[in-house]
């Protein structure tokens, strides 16, 4: 033996950290040729419901409107001032249920405190909440038909999934299937646990046979569960806590 110290393991391969850009130009393409042959029988038309001046809030809203432009979907806006009533916003969303031309319906989160959301959002008809957030379209997220006797759904076609599902997890999904990442299987860590990304992805990733962990601001050791994860879905809010 020459004494020679043994050969230092190879380092773990890098984390595939997946950009949405090019993906993101590719489905506006797609929704683009969509609507523009459903354009002869109808205009898909998709209201916003903005409340207050956050700039945050402003700049989504103002992304939302882009994007409906670029594709060919009508963009109806409806802005309100800080002060205005839950009763007002709710009569609104009444009339834009009631209207044909209207085919899905987003309130533009937060509210401001002296309105309650979840009071909001369940106004909104299940059939228009393109958000996912109507009580009947979470409890469907939950009890979509996982086990036999019921006819199953095709987690991997999510155009034929009958119901509205919260849109950034989509999105989610969406980004690993065409950067061909597999799911089933996978050790998937879910940061957070919100009704806008972190419970509803992670049922997601559930229903694609994923092996899911959420953390949360009670986790023990958060960096020791997440270097278990195949794959990793941030939706915490902040970098630290």
């Amino acid at each position: 033996s020459s004494g020679a110290p043994p050969p230092a393991p190879k380092p773990p391969p890098p984390p595939n950290v997946i950009s949405g850009t090019a993906i993101s130009k590719q489905i506006r393409a797609e929704l683009a040729e969509q609507c523009a042959s459903m354009r002869s029988s109808v205009v898909p038309g998709l209201a916003v419901i903005l409340v207050g001046e956050r700039p945050d809030s402003m700049a989504y809203v103002r992304m939302k409107k882009k994007a409906c432009a670029e594709v060919g979907i009508d963009s109806l806006g409806f802005d309100y001032p800080e002060t205005v009533t839950q009763e007002e916003l709710i009569k609104k969303i009444e009339e834009l249920n009631a209207d044909p031309a209207v085919h899905g319906i987003l309130v533009q989160l937060p509210l401001p405190s002296h309105i309650v959301e979840n009071t909001v959002t369940s106004a909104v008809h299940p059939d228009k909440d393109v958000d996912g957030l109507h009580p009947a379209n979470c409890a469907k997220l939950v009890t979509a038909q996982t086990h036999g006797g019921s006819a199953k759904m095709d987690w991997k076609d999510m155009k034929s999934i009958p119901f509205h599902i919260a849109c950034t997890p989509q999105g989610c999904i969406e980004l690993l299937d065409r950067s061909g990442v597999p799911i089933e299987g996978a050790r998937a860590v879910v940061i957070g646990r919100s009704n806008l990304v972190g419970m509803p992805v992670s049922l997601l990733l559930n229903h694609r046979n994923a092996t899911v962990t959420i953390v949360h601001s009670r986790t023990r050791d958060v960096p020791a569960v997440v270097r278990e994860a195949d794959i990793v879905v941030g939706g915490g809010g902040r970098a630290r806590g």
